[in-house]
C-alpha cells in the first residue's frame, strides 16, 4: 500500500506537463490552475516540463501554443520549460538499469499478436491484458530481435497484488496492475520511452512532490506506482481532478477547436473569465473578475468537488461576454 504524502523536510514541488500535441481547452485550463493554486497557495515552486515523446504528433506549434495560453491565463513557472525529449539518457538509462535489475524484460509481441492473445474475460475491454509472452523468453534485447527478426520493445515485470494508493481528492483505491493490464511497456519497439517510464522517472529527476492532474489518468499512477518501486524513486502526493465534459456530457477532446482557449482569446474572451469560472468550480469566492494570483490564497482542494463539471452555451457566453 503508497501512502504518499509531502515531507516537510522536502521542497514543495509541482508541475505543469501540458503534452503538445493539440491546442489547449478549458478542461486543461482548470486542470492546470487547480494544479497552480495549490502549490502557489503553500509558497511552492511550480517546474514547467512539456510531454513531447509521441512524435507522431507533438510539433513545435503546439508546444508555442501551450505556453502561450497558460501564460495567457496568468500561470507562471519557476526555470525555463523543459522538453522530455530534451532528457532521453535518463530514461534509456532507467530501462538499461531494470534490465540488469530483472525487473524488466525484453518483448517481441506486436498489437496484433496482443489481439490474437486476448481471452474471452476481456474481450471489449479498452487496453488488452499483455498475457507475459515474452516473460523469461529471452536474456537480452539483442538475443530478442536477433531470435524473433523483430524489434524489441521492454516491459516491466509487474508483480501481482493489489496497490491501495491514497489520493488527496477522493481517498484510497486499489488496483492489480497484473491482473488489468499485466506487464505494460517501459520502451516501444524501437527504443521510444513509453509514458509510464517517462513520466515517473522525470518527476523524480525534477523532485516533484505533488502531481495535480485529470481523474482519466488515476490508472496510470498505479503503474508509474510499480515503476517508482522498481527504481526505488520517492511516491509523490497524487490528486485527480474530475473531468469537464460539454454540455451533452462528453469528454473534450483536443480537436475541438470551439472550446479551445486560443479560438476564446481570438473570439475576445478575458482571461480572468475563465479563472471566475474555474474558481467558482472549486467553491472559491465567485464575483468581480480577477486574476489567478489574485484568487490563489482562496484555493483549497478541500472545496473541490469530486464530480465533473459541465460547460454549456451559458458558460461559453458568460466567459466570452465579460
Amino acid at each position: 500500500m503508497s501512502e504518499p504524502g509531502h515531507s516537510p523536510e522536502l521542497p514543495l514541488v509541482g508541475r505543469l506537463a501540458p503534452s503538445p500535441t493539440g491546442l489547449l481547452h478549458l478542461g486543461h485550463a482548470r486542470t492546470f490552475l487547480f494544479a497552480w493554486w495549490s502549490i502557489r497557495a503553500r509558497g511552492g515552486r511550480i517546474v514547467m516540463r512539456l510531454e513531447d515523446l509521441d512524435g507522431q504528433r507533438a510539433s513545435p506549434e503546439f508546444r508555442d501554443a501551450a505556453l502561450r495560453d497558460l501564460e495567457w491565463l496568468g500561470l507562471d513557472w519557476d526555470g525555463a520549460p523543459t522538453l522530455q525529449s530534451d532528457h532521453l539518457d535518463r530514461l534509456e538509462s532507467a530501462v538499461v538499469r531494470l534490465l540488469a535489475m530483472g525487473r524488466a524484460y525484453p518483448c517481441v509481441c506486436s498489437r496484433s499478436d496482443l489481439r490474437t492473445a486476448q481471452n474471452a474475460p476481456h474481450q471489449g475491454a479498452r487496453e488488452p491484458r499483455y498475457p507475459g509472452t515474452c516473460r523469461g523468453r529471452f536474456a537480452t534485447p539483442a538475443e530478442a530481435e536477433r531470435e524473433s527478426g523483430r524489434a524489441a520493445g521492454i516491459r516491466l515485470q509487474v508483480p501481482a497484488g493489489d496497490v491501495t494508493i491514497r489520493d488527496a481528492l477522493s481517498g484510497l483505491h486499489t488496483l492489480d496492475v497484473q491482473a488489468s493490464v499485466g506487464d505494460f511497456l517501459l520502451a516501444r519497439r524501437g527504443g521510444a520511452p513509453a509514458y509510464q517510464l517517462a513520466v515517473a522517472v522525470d518527476d523524480a529527476a525534477e523532485g516533484v512532490t505533488e502531481v495535480l492532474r485529470g481523474d482519466d489518468l488515476l490508472p496510470s499512477t498505479f503503474r508509474q506506482w510499480h515503476v517508482q518501486v522498481a527504481l526505488g524513486l520517492p511516491h509523490p502526493v497524487w490528486a485527480h481532478v474530475p473531468l469537464v465534459l460539454d454540455a451533452e456530457g462528453r469528454r473534450f477532446a483536443k480537436r475541438a477547436d470551439a472550446l479551445s482557449l486560443a479560438e476564446l482569446r481570438a473570439r475576445g474572451a478575458d482571461p480572468r473569465a475563465i479563472v471566475r469560472w474555474v474558481a467558482e468550480s472549486a467553491g472559491m469566492p465567485s464575483g468581480a473578475l480577477a486574476t489567478a494570483a489574485e484568487l490563489t490564497p482562496h484555493f483549497s482542494l478541500a472545496r473541490v468537488e469530486h464530480r465533473p463539471v459541465r460547460v454549456d452555451g451559458a458558460v461559453l457566453e458568460r466567459i466570452v461576454a465579460s
